[in-house]
């Protein structure tokens, strides 16, 4: 099958919306931690909307690319099979682990993933605030060898719209921790709230989508520790609730770089280089923050 039949995130509208007013409710009369402030919220609501616009108008290329890759496919694994299901679960969720992390990582990808750590705050409407450039990164070519093995398109697009429902529910301070078992293997609430975190303990952690297993796999995982909560928000908080500034503020901070590069190889640092990075090194990384972390910490 080429077209799903459904879109999950579609389905689960309703309950996101639902929910969202739930946690304010809960925490405006303190039966749970949920920090809403109204400017932050409207402008996470307002991105998802965009990353939804952007996805119908981008989405023709990316239908057709995948489509185009599945007909030259190596093997036909039938949609009805209980085995193809389980076997694109965990390739789907691997796939968008290195995503996640190439887009940590490396800056042009940075550029389009940034604007869902903005927020200062850290509640279910963040899960909201995606990315409208995503398309043009060209990230979706990463889920290609998923169709060029022989899963069709459709099952494809329902497994990851699965996992974006998925991962709403782990953006939130209202849950704790979950049981041990539970933690030791999927992506929890505790677990991403580091990934959103910009204390230098915490960064570039915690990319898993539904398994926490490829974190620990890859040695990318760090644990919560109650001595020090989440701050939340990027190294340095955009500090204004502009839209579009805070779509295509690294777009712009990229492009007046490479402008000012002295050479190609400079050009090509700004760009595909981790975020932060400088020909000189007078700007910080997430490794240096980090290694002027344990250094403090080694010192204290």
């Amino acid at each position: 099958m080429l077209k799903a039949p459904f879109d999950p995130v579609q389905l689960a509208i309703p309950f996101f919306v639902l929910a969202i007013v739930l946690e304010i409710l809960l925490g405006r009369f303190g039966k749970a931690k949920a920090n809403y402030e109204t400017r932050d919220t409207a402008m996470s609501l307002s991105m998802g909307l965009g990353s939804t616009i952007a996805g119908v108008v981008f989405g023709g290329v990316v239908f057709a690319t995948t489509v185009g890759v599945y007909q030259h496919r190596l093997f036909t694994i039938p949609m009805t099979a209980v085995w193809a299901w389980v076997a694109v679960f965990f390739l789907e969720d691997l796939t968008y682990y290195w995503f996640h992390r190439l887009a940590h990582e490396r800056r042009f990808w940075w550029a389009s993933h940034v604007n869902h750590h903005t927020s200062t705050h850290y509640n279910l409407s963040t899960a909201l605030r995606q990315t409208w450039t995503g398309g043009v990164a060209g990230t979706w070519l990463l889920w290609l060898p998923l169709s060029f093995l022989g899963f069709p398109p459709a099952m494809v697009a329902i497994q990851k719209g699965i996992s974006l429902v998925y991962q709403f529910w782990i953006h939130t301070e209202a849950v704790g921790r979950m049981p041990r078992w539970f933690e030791a293997v999927f992506n929890t609430p505790s677990h991403h709230r580091v990934h959103h975190a910009r204390n230098p303990r915490y960064l570039d952690a915690n990319y898993a989508g539904i398994l926490i297993i490829w974190d620990r796999m890859f040695g990318t995982f760090i644990p919560e520790v109650d001595e020090e909560p989440c701050r939340y928000g990027t190294v340095k908080n955009l500090g204004n609730f502009n839209l579009l500034h805070n779509v295509f503020h690294e777009w712009v901070g990229i492009a007046k770089d490479v402008a000012g590069a002295k050479s190609p190889k400079e050009a090509l640092g700004y760009v595909f280089g981790p975020p932060g990075w400088s020909p000189d090194g007078s700007r910080d990384t997430s490794h240096t923050l980090k290694a002027k972390w344990r250094a403090r910490v080694g010192f204290e």
